[in-house]
């Protein structure tokens, strides 16, 4: 049995950046700044994140950097070549299936979540 399953509570690093392809299809990627839960004066630990589809228009149009969110999805090892060196480079990200606003830093209301998910049947 196998198991690759992410589930990330943090904050948005920054501003997530949206792209619209011909196809109709959309690509939210932004950055994730998790605290460790051992100490307080540890850095946080980042991760890249890529939505796809509805959940990232959501994300497109609600996250801001500071945002408080919370995401379920998988994580994957992205490869490519170094245009310059020709060397293999990878880096991890994680492929966001559902993703909740949990608010922003100005409204810490921990009744203010909402879920949003890539499969369009969970919308209804």
């Amino acid at each position: 049995m196998s198991v690759n399953i992410v589930h990330l509570v943090g904050r948005a690093g920054k501003d997530p950046d949206i792209k619209y392809f011909e196809s109709g299809s959309v690509k939210c990627t932004l950055s994730l700044a998790v605290n460790r839960p051992t100490s307080k004066s540890d850095k946080p630990d980042w991760f890249n994140l890529e939505i796809w589809g509805k959940t990232a228009e959501v994300a497109g149009n609600y996250v801001r950097k500071g945002s408080l969110i919370g995401i379920q999805g998988y994580l994957k090892i992205e490869t490519w070549n170094d245009s310059n060196t020709g060397a293999q480079r990878s880096r991890p990200v994680i492929k966001v299936d559902k993703l909740d606003l949990l608010g922003s830093k100005k409204d810490n209301n921990p009744n203010a979540m909402n879920q949003y998910s890539s499969n369009e049947s969970d919308f209804f």
